[in-house]
């Protein structure tokens, strides 16, 4: 019952974060961006704590543990990848652009059915990784209800109650609500996962004994095997979803935005981003820290029940560790869930209030607006409730599954907008539209293709950008020629 009580107030803590985040929303501005006020320590934190999720430590964990690094390559080594991106060749460039939301580049660059078509697309994209977080939260309220002995609370019953409080704490402040929880849950993160890293260590034999169990079982192999490409195309396309995929995303840009200055916009990006990478290997040091303990464990990581593997790392914290070690690791692990949760329904929508209904309702003033943010955050989360609820895949596998939407529909406007002149706007709706069509089409025809069915959509995307934007500037050209010639 300590273990309940000390996670109960926990999640009373962030509860009453949000009614005193609540106070500095004054209108939608705030809520989506936070004022553009946050410093280099909060605005890294917001990076940090909104990357390290459920999946980093539950799920990545437990792939690692059971397969090794090579069946990871899109976490955290792919996502790590992506912040250093965001950091050198977005951050200025949104900041300086003054927008509200990612939609907003899209509209002054190619027009409003671009602005409309890309925030439909990247809001997409959020479900996958909102259903992870609460999928793991329904996760650990159902372990902590297993270890006092009340067998009857189920994963979904704690996804309801998971959902329950990540809404209604965002609802109340928005990313004034995410910046102060983010935080602490920081904070919470860092120091609790290294307290049961060394005590897991400590059972284990020490550190240089789990590193080099790894070593010798092939986990640390970070590529596959020469020769074998079809396992180097799967390795390509789940390292380039994540490195790439995720940079055409509302939470990333939610976090470069609410920086005081472009400068902490960039550092705050890349601290986060090589912070991130760093600090993803200590929960896999755990899992297989268990296995080391108890080789038992190294079955239940490689079980077909993907709900009972991503369960294992929980469990065995549970069963092999004092109660305070057990205490600060769902203190870690809570934290982690919340700080992630929480942006990914904040962000998809701000993205369909700004960019998909507020098009369609200019007479919408800023009271209306922030209510209309908080319907639509309810309505959005109750779909990603829904998924969480229903689906049976993996936190790993809802999330690369929701990055290969943006990759193939919104990356190549948005690079290619914003460094290439000649980019129109026939050749945004012909890349977005090629990426997802073609990409959708493989996914249902070709599933035995040895080439990744996003790495072919995002191919099919870039190659309409540029063909359908030369051609329409060609077009441009010899109208203007013939009309001055005339």
């Amino acid at each position: 019952m300590g273990l309940i009580a000390a996670v109960l107030a926990y999640l009373s803590l962030t509860i009453a974060i949000g009614f005193i985040a609540a106070r500095r929303v004054g209108n939608a501005h705030d809520f989506m961006v936070a004022g553009r006020s946050l410093p280099l320590y909060m605005n890294f934190a917001c990076v940090f704590a909104t990357w390290f999720g459920a999946e980093t430590v539950l799920s990545v964990s437990a792939t690692f543990a059971g397969q090794g690094l090579r069946a990871i390559p899109g976490d955290p080594f792919g996502f790590s990848i992506c912040l250093v991106l965001v950091a050198l060749f977005f951050a200025r460039a949104f900041y300086r652009m003054d927008l509200l939301t990612i939609g907003d580049f899209y509209r002054k660059r190619y027009g409003r059915p671009i602005e409309v078509l890309t925030s439909v697309v990247i809001s997409a994209s959020y479900l996958g990784w909102a259903a992870a977080q609460l999928t793991a939260l329904g996760l650990v309220i159902s372990v902590l209800g297993k270890g006092i002995g009340y067998q009857a609370l189920t994963i979904n019953h704690g996804i309801v109650i998971g959902f329950t409080i990540v809404a209604f704490y965002t609802v109340m402040g928005g990313m004034w609500s995410v910046a102060l929880t983010d935080m602490i849950q920081t904070f919470v993160i860092i120091i609790g996962l290294i307290v049961v890293s060394i005590y897991m260590a400590g059972a284990a034999g020490g550190v240089s004994v789990v590193i080099e169990s790894a070593r010798e079982s092939g986990r640390l192999q970070i590529f596959p095997d020469w020769g074998r490409s079809a396992e180097w195309w799967i390795y390509a396309g789940g390292f380039l979803t994540a490195a790439l995929g995720s940079i055409p995303q509302q939470d990333v840009f939610q976090r470069v935005t609410s920086a005081k200055d472009e400068r902490t916009a960039m550092t705050g990006t890349l601290l986060g981003g090589l912070f991130y990478c760093l600090f993803a290997f200590v929960p896999m040091f755990i899992a297989y820290a268990a296995v080391v303990i108890d080789p038992n464990h190294l079955e239940q990581f490689n079980s077909d029940d993907l709900r009972e593997v991503q369960r294992t790392l929980p469990t065995a914290v549970m069963q092999s560790t004092p109660f305070w070690v057990q205490t600060v690791f769902l203190g870690a692990l809570v934290s982690a869930i919340l700080s992630t949760a929480s942006g990914t329904l904040l962000a998809p929508s701000s993205l369909i209030v700004e960019n998909v209904i507020r098009p369609f309702r200019p007479e919408l003033d800023d009271k209306r607006m922030l209510r209309w943010l908080r319907m639509v955050l309810l309505m959005f989360g109750g779909l990603a409730l829904h998924q969480a609820l229903t689906s049976n895949d993996t936190m790993y596998e809802m999330i690369q599954q929701a990055y290969s939407v943006p990759l193939v529909g919104a990356l190549v406007p948005l690079a290619v907008g914003l460094y290439w002149k000649r980019a129109t706007n026939a050749g945004a709706m012909a890349s977005i539209v090629s990426g997802v069509v073609t990409w959708l089409a493989c996914e249902y025809w070709l599933t035995d293709f040895v080439v990744p069915s996003q790495l072919i959509g995002l191919a099919a995307s870039l190659f309409a950008m540029v063909i359908v934007s030369l051609m329409d500037s060609s077009q441009k050209r010899d109208a203007t020629s013939r009309t001055s010639t005339t």
